[in-house]
């Protein structure tokens, strides 16, 4: 639908340091696993198994689910806010992490029913204090409900963690946004607004998602980034390690400055180490119609 840790060079106060101009195609990790303090938090939407593709289209999930399986060992994201999970899509994304990993979030048809946006996370270092989900309507505690002018249920997935390398208390919220309806859209980014703010002050707050809106043009960003709630980890990153390729590529190649409607977002008192839009691509082969977007940040110990 359209619309890992590494040794950082820190530039010098002001812009970002420039991207390296790695090819499109390149497949080694951006960061790789990330070692405390930093957490390397990654948001994917990783396409829906469309059971009417054939071998040979670029969107067959089965020749796909390898190249998935690939990038996410490579990478092993600290947290990792999927969208667009099939249940039968799950075991792929849990193999490829190590053991050690757990998952938050149903589907959004309640149960095993739907597309999941779950959040997968490395429980060998992150204690999980608490977890939800709701839906993004009138109704939020009613599965599957869709009030908002969209026609698909869309949800929230949360979840309140300890990290037990630092100490540091944090919270990751994880969603996807409709594609359709810009008012469901713009009351959606409204909840997550009322959500990010209702947590304790001084509590970290991360939001990963497929916004199906522009970065910098759209209602969810000035709701969630122009206001200040928020700040955007590409555009607040000490280094950006690739160019600033759009997030949705559709398995063409990638745009420069294209637009990014995958977005990972941060409170402002976080520290962004390094921003990546990854391109990696498998013996030309997209793991998906999105790319992933990947932040390394660091938050104050408690």
């Amino acid at each position: 639908m359209p619309p890992e840790t590494v040794l950082l060079d820190r530039p010098a106060a002001g812009a970002p340091a420039p991207a390296p101009a790695a090819p499109a195609g390149t497949a080694g990790p951006l960061l790789g696993p990330a070692a405390a303090p930093e957490l390397h938090v990654m948001s994917y939407n990783i396409r829906f198994h469309h059971r009417a593709t054939a071998p040979g289209d670029p969107d067959h999930w089965p020749a796909r689910a390898p190249l998935l399986a690939r990038l996410l060992r490579q990478e092993q994201p600290t947290l990792l806010g999927v969208q667009e999970a099939l249940f039968h899509q799950l075991p792929v994304l849990r193999r490829a992490l190590p053991e050690g990993y757990d998952m938050i979030g149903y589907g959004r048809a309640g149960g095993s029913k739907g597309e999941y946006s779950p959040v997968l996370y490395d429980a060998r270092r992150l204690d999980l204090a608490e977890w939800d989900q709701f839906w993004l309507s009138d109704t939020p505690e009613l599965i599957g409900s869709a009030t908002w002018g969209n026609d698909v249920p869309r949800i929230v997935v949360w979840g309140r963690f300890l990290d037990r390398a630092t100490g540091a208390e944090l919270v990751l919220v994880n969603t996807h946004l409709d594609h359709h309806s810009e008012p469901a859209r713009d009351a959606a980014a409204a909840a997550v607004a009322e959500l990010v703010t209702g947590f304790p002050p001084g509590t970290p707050v991360l939001v990963t998602g497929d916004f199906n809106a522009v970065a910098g043009a759209s209602g969810p960003w000035t709701r969630l980034v122009d206001s200040g709630l928020l700040v955007d980890t590409w555009a607040a990153a000490r280094q950006r390690l690739t160019p600033a390729w759009g997030t949705f590529p559709g398995y063409l190649d990638p745009v420069e400055d294209g637009p990014r409607i995958d977005w990972v977002l941060a409170d402002p008192g976080v520290q962004v180490l390094a921003g990546a839009v990854n391109p990696a691509r498998f013996g030309g082969r997209w793991p998906s119609d999105h790319a992933p977007v990947q932040a390394l940040v660091r938050l104050d110990p408690a």
